[in-house]
C-alpha cells in the first residue's frame, strides 16, 4: 500500500514555491490516490496535470501499482482546512452547526479556534412593536460546525 505520508511529502515539495495549498490526500486500500488542492484565485487544470506528473515522477510504479487523481476543491464543497476559510473572508458562506442549525452570512474573521460570520437576523429592540433585521456577528468553533461552504448566489 502507498504511504500517505510519502505522497504528502511529494505534494508539499511541489507546493513549496507556489500559492496553491493542500486541502486533502486520500489513499484507499487499493492504492487509489486522490489529491485535492486549492488556490485563492481558483485552480487551473494545467497545474493539476503538472502536479500529477510531478507525483508520478517521484513514485515507483514498479514497486506499487496505483491510480492517481489530482483535482481542485469544488466551489460548493465544504471547507476542509483553515486556509479555505481565510481566502473566503468577505464572501457569502453557509454554515451548519452539529446540532442542525443553518446560517448564511458573510465570513468576517478566521482564527485558530474558529471563525466569525455576519448574519442577518430579526431582532426586536426593547420597547419596539416588531422585530427588524439587523446584522449580528456570530462566532463558531470549528468543532461545533458540521460544514461551512462558499455560498453560490444565483440572481
Amino acid at each position: 500500500m502507498i504511504d500517505k505520508k510519502l505522497v504528502e511529502s511529494v505534494v508539499n515539495e511541489w507546493l513549496a514555491d507556489k500559492e496553491y495549498f493542500l486541502v486533502d490526500i486520500n489513499v484507499s486500500a487499493d492504492d487509489c490516490i486522490v489529491v485535492t488542492i486549492d488556490h485563492a484565485d481558483g485552480v487551473w487544470i494545467e497545474d493539476c496535470a503538472e502536479l500529477s506528473r510531478y507525483i508520478e515522477s517521484r513514485l515507483d510504479r514498479d514497486q506499487e501499482d496505483y491510480e492517481l487523481e489530482v483535482g481542485s476543491a469544488g466551489l460548493g464543497q465544504p471547507f476542509r482546512v483553515r486556509r479555505q476559510y481565510e481566502i473566503h473572508i468577505g464572501s457569502p458562506v453557509e454554515t451548519q452547526t452539529r446540532d442542525g442549525h443553518k446560517y448564511q452570512g458573510t465570513l468576517v474573521e478566521v482564527s485558530d479556534e474558529g471563525f466569525s460570520m455576519e448574519v442577518e437576523q430579526k431582532v426586536k429592540p426593547e420597547g419596539a412593536k416588531r422585530a427588524r433585521k439587523e446584522l449580528v456577528q456570530m462566532n463558531f468553533a470549528y468543532n461545533e460546525v458540521a460544514y461551512t461552504k462558499y455560498l453560490i448566489k444565483v440572481k
